[in-house]
This record gives C-alpha cells, structure tokens and sequence, in this order.
C-alpha cells in the first residue's frame, strides 16, 4: 500500500499545560512538516483552570493548521482524545500526550510503518526514567493483570499511537459506552498491529497533574470498563469464606470431641472481622459496577464543548 502523500490527524490531549504546550506543539509542527505537506493538530483541553487554552488559541493564529477544543470542565483523558478523534479528518490518527513525554520524532516511524500496510502503530515505553519505586511497579501489576484478564498484553503501552483512519472512525462510531478505555480497545480490535519504543524522560517544563491518586483511579475505571472479571471475584471471596468456616468448625468439633477446653472468643473475633471485610470488599465490587451501569442507562454525553478554534463546523457534544 503505497502512500505518495498523507494527511496526518495529530490529537494532543492537555489539562493545566501552559508552561509546556508551545513547546511541544512548536516541536510537533516541525516534525510533521518534515512528512507530509498536509497536517492537523487537534489540541483538545480537558477543561484546564489555567491558560492552556489561551496558549491553543494563540498558536492557531501563528498556524492555522493547529486547531483548539476546550471542553466546559474535567472530563478526563479519555474523553478528550474521543473528542479528538472524533474532529480529525485525516488519513491517520496519532494520539500523543502535550508534555513532550511522548517524543514527537517518532511519528516519522510511525507513519512508515502505516505506509507498509500497518493500521495500529503502538508506542511501547522501553524504559522511564523518571517515577518512584512504587509508581514503577504499581504501573507494571496494572498491565500485566490487565494483561492476563484482556487475554493479550498492553505491558508497557501508552496513548502514543497511530490509527488507520478507518480504525479511528471504528473506535468513536461503533463503541458505545460511555466510559472508554482506548488503550485496551486499541489492541481488542485487532487488525494488523505494529509497535515501536521509546524512552521515556522528564518533562521539560512544570510538574505532572497525575498523581498517584489519579493514576488509581484511571487504572480502576480502566479495569473495570473492559472487564467484569473484578465482579467474578465476589463469589471466590466467598468460597474462600466457606474453606475457613469448615477448617475452623472442623477444629472446634474436634476439640469439644477430645473434652479440651475451647476458648473460641479471640478465633470468634476474627472470622468475624475477616466475613465483613470480605462481605464490604464484595459489596463494593458491585456497587462500582452498578454506579457503571447507572452511568450508560444516563446516556449522558461523554464531553462537553465549551470552545473551539479552527473548526468551520461545530459538534458540542458526544
């Protein structure tokens, strides 16, 4: 399949980017001027209190080619980069972060890849450089569970990647739900899939808005969006639960048998402890499956607009 010429879509998802979004949309402009003669880059703010959008606004009057979504308040990542793919109008997607994390110049190798036939292109992280022990190994539990559950692996994967547009159009026509995990969904469409690594590195400029109450919580709505395998745990919770009860009743009948005496307060203690925590653990299980249904019955819109720059016509919501 060959490709003389290709317009490239390129979707920056920002929240609270002011100190770095120039930087990386001057550095993408330069590196997809360097592929192709005709380039779009949609950056979409996630409802950002601070003046990232203004920053959009004024690199689209630098290059009409840069075009700006702000949306009416915090939707999360997943939502702007749906927002994102939903305005892009060229023959590939790319989906990359706008803190220089993700480094532009392998949009070069991207591209080719999709030249010779690939229609995903997903950016693995080789190695980072920056992040905490916990963080680390918090990151890597996440995908190789999500791994094991999914059935194919995500390790190390991120939101830096192509779509063939036809994939692109896919992902925001034909999946309904509300809460998307396109990182996973990306890999579950299947077609012909391609990678290439990178190294990740510091930011250049500012401080990251994802902290590790965030990073939980993204991992938790990812999770439990594509699988129900956390729901499947309630019953073995309670297997493990009847294992203990016969091992325990097993042992007191045993005791009162022998004429020992039995002091079963401190053991009564426990199993009873350990029965409601796991009782809690279940019912809370169902009930974040049950806030995710209440969700979707809704049929809320997954953003909203609240600007725009760059576009002839408007789509306020999805």
């Amino acid at each position: 399949m060959q490709h003389e010429n290709v317009f490239i879509s390129l979707v920056i998802p920002v929240f609270k980017e002011e100190d770095v979004i120039m930087l990386t949309l001057n550095e993408a402009t330069r590196v997809l001027e360097t592929i192709t003669q005709d380039y779009e880059i949609v950056a979409v703010d996630d409802g950002s209190t601070d003046k990232t959008f203004t920053r959009v606004m004024e690199a689209h009057q630098a290059n009409h080619r840069i075009k700006g979504l702000r949306f009416s308040r915090n939707f999360g990542k997943e939502a702007a980069m749906l927002a994102g793919m939903a305005r892009a109008k060229g023959q590939v997607v790319v989906t990359m972060d706008g803190d220089l994390q993700h480094p532009p110049g392998l949009i070069t190798e991207m591209v080719e890849k999709w030249r010779k036939g690939a229609q995903i292109v997903h950016g693995v992280k080789q190695t980072r450089q920056y992040g905490g022990l916990f963080h680390r190994t918090s990151a890597r539990i996440f995908y190789d569970l999500f791994s094991k559950i999914a059935g194919f692996k995500i390790n190390n994967s991120s939101d830096f990647k192509l779509l063939d547009a036809q994939i692109a159009s896919l992902l925001v026509r034909d999946f309904p739900e509300q809460q998307r995990f396109l990182r996973g969904l990306s890999c579950w469409v299947g077609y012909r899939q391609e990678s290439v690594t990178f190294e990740v590195s510091e930011r250049p400029v500012g401080e990251s808005s994802w902290g590790l109450s965030t990073l939980f919580r993204y991992g938790w709505n990812s999770l439990t969006s594509y699988t129900s395998l956390p729901l499947q745990l309630v019953p073995f919770m309670g297997v493990i639960m009847l294992l203990i009860s016969v091992v325990l009743g097993t042992e007191t009948l045993v005791s009162r048998i022998r004429g020992e005496s039995i002091s079963g307060f401190a053991t009564l203690e426990i199993t009873i402890l350990f029965s409601g925590s796991m009782i809690m653990i279940g019912l809370g299980i169902i009930g974040q499956y049950l806030a995710r249904v209440y969700d979707e019955l809704k049929k809320r819109p997954s953003f909203l607009v609240a600007d725009e720059v760059g576009f002839e016509q408007s789509t306020r919501s999805e």
